[in-house]
């Protein structure tokens, strides 16, 4: 078993916290947690303790990992929070979770997940776009699970609602093994040549 490296480089990673998906999802959280240690990461997520989110941090947890979580004071008096990571850090607000977790995180990982997920996705990918943060962002597209998103975004390009460059924004993985290799090699990018919004 790995032991705990507190100064490890943290994985963000964003997914699902429903209790009622398909057990594959949460196979594969706990794959990518297993996986995350013995890639010499450690984690930093949403603190809680159900769904995917669970699912990961307890992987993380078991195989010797370091977990930070992230969690709201509001969900956290739900008892929502995963009380076994190494630092739990209670929060004010969702706005105050997003930033702690980005400030914390070498780099960002999106599994499966709904709203609460697309909206943590997309936030860091306009960070980069606007050349606040330079670090990598990789989506899990679990069984072609993002191919809508992915094609939204190609419309987007197209119709010049953005302008091209969207690879340099976020990577795809298509397995858990294609995941850490795209991690450690984010691209370089200036944010003009890349996002033109219309406003």
């Amino acid at each position: 078993m790995a032991s705990i490296d507190p100064m490890a480089k943290l994985l963000c990673v964003y997914c699902s916290s429903s209790r009622n998906l398909d057990s594959r999802y949460y196979a594969a959280a706990e794959a990518v947690g297993r996986a995350l240690v013995a890639e010499g990461w450690g984690l930093v997520y949403g603190g809680g303790n159900v769904g995917m989110m669970a699912s990961v941090a307890q992987a993380v947890k078991d195989a010797g990992g370091h977990v930070v979580g992230v969690i709201p004071e509001f969900m956290k008096v739900r008892e929502l929070a995963y009380h076994r990571a190494d630092e739990l850090i209670t929060v004010d607000s969702m706005r105050d979770r997003k930033r702690v977790m980005e400030e914390r995180a070498s780099a960002f990982l999106a599994l499966p997940g709904g709203i609460g997920t697309l909206e943590e996705l997309t936030e860091i990918m306009t960070l980069r776009a606007i050349n606040r943060i330079k670090k990598a962002v990789v989506v899990f597209n679990q069984e072609g699970y993002y191919d809508d998103l992915l094609r939204f975004f190609e419309r987007m390009v197209r119709e010049r609602f953005k302008s091209s460059g969207f690879q340099d924004l976020v990577s795809v993985a298509g397995t858990i093994a294609e995941i850490w290799p795209l991690l450690a090699a984010p691209n370089a990018f200036e944010a003009d040549d890349l996002w033109n919004e219309k406003r």
